[in-house]
């Protein structure tokens, strides 16, 4: 006896304060709409690769060297870290799935600082991506070396002013 008076009254004040949560729900919701309609998104989502671009994607990816093509980008402080974004072009013949990039910083011949930056997709071969490697800033940095691996094997790197074109 003492459950069902104890259940009807939890249900009784749960109905009662219903309405008064749903109407401040929706009162916020109106105001937070009318502040978001000037809003603008701070970065662009890229638009959805082409299926020719997935099933490029989706062949058996590359077992031990893997060839790239390489514009070396200029580092920036961005936030507080050195951020720098390297453009690679796949000229293997497939794709190069988990392309990983470590960026070391020297001042003068002593190590100062790594970056690091992976892709998160196969590159499908004729592809061009970005990779962003982030450091820690540290004053006189004097030069970097960078050193590419993938989940298969190593990458052979030719560093170019111009991506080549493809030979079709």
């Amino acid at each position: 006896m003492k459950l069902v008076v104890l259940t009807s009254a939890a249900l009784i004040c749960t109905l009662a304060f219903a309405p008064a949560v749903s109407a401040q729900a929706t009162k916020a919701a109106g105001t937070q709409g009318a502040a978001k309609k000037d809003a603008v998104a701070a970065t662009a989502t890229p638009p959805p690769p082409s299926p020719e671009l997935v099933r490029a994607r989706m062949r058996p990816p590359v077992k031990g060297t893997a060839y790239i093509e390489l514009i070396k980008g200029q580092a920036k402080v961005v936030g507080g870290e050195l951020r720098n974004v390297h453009k690679v072009k796949n000229i293997s013949t497939a794709p190069i799935v988990g392309l990983r990039v470590d960026e070391y910083f020297y001042i003068g011949q002593k190590e100062a600082a790594v970056g690091t930056g992976r892709m998160r997709t196969a590159i499908a071969p004729g592809e061009i991506a970005e990779i962003v490697t982030a450091a820690e800033p540290k004053t006189g940095l004097t030069a970097s070396q960078l050193k590419f691996t993938h989940a298969n094997g190593d990458v052979k790197v030719t560093a170019v002013k111009k991506f080549s074109e493809d030979k079709k």
